[in-house]
């Protein structure tokens, strides 16, 4: 499936900020404008994690992912997730640190729902009250 229009959400997890964005990416160049234009709306964000996957000229499919030095290896995360739905295009998400740290099973929880969001939609996953939008612990009672 190709992506015809850019797709932008935000998405919070124990006050970190993640800004997900979904665009339409042919070529390497134009994921670089993508990716600047991504910095350059979120200077505060330390991370710009990326995933992309477009066909080149000859009809192969290109596909390439970033972590931008993220733990959890998002940028794969995100690869993994255009893969499985069959999406093309590029995937950035920018993340503002909110200074809770996540560690690397809650980052790649993060990233993975901050890209679903931007896949199909904000109106796609709302929280309803009294629910957890974090991942889960062990200490966690069942609901």
């Amino acid at each position: 499936m190709r992506v015809t229009t850019t797709v932008e959400t935000k998405f919070t997890v124990e006050r970190s900020r993640f800004y997900a964005r979904l665009s339409p990416v042919s070529t390497a160049e134009h994921l670089d404008e993508v990716l600047v234009a991504q910095r350059g709306a979120h200077r505060k964000a330390r991370h710009h994690c990326w995933a992309a996957r477009w066909r080149d000229v000859a009809g192969a499919l290109v596909e390439q992912s970033r972590d931008d030095g993220e733990v959890g290896h998002p940028g794969r995360v995100l690869l993994k997730l255009q893969r499985h739905h069959d999406l093309g295009g590029g995937l950035v998400v920018s993340r503002v640190s909110g200074g809770v740290r996540l560690g690397v099973g809650g980052v790649a929880w993060a990233f993975r729902a901050a890209g679903a969001i931007s896949e199909c939609g904000p109106a796609a996953i709302v929280p309803e009250t009294g629910v957890r939008t974090g991942p889960r612990r062990r200490a966690d009672p069942p609901r």
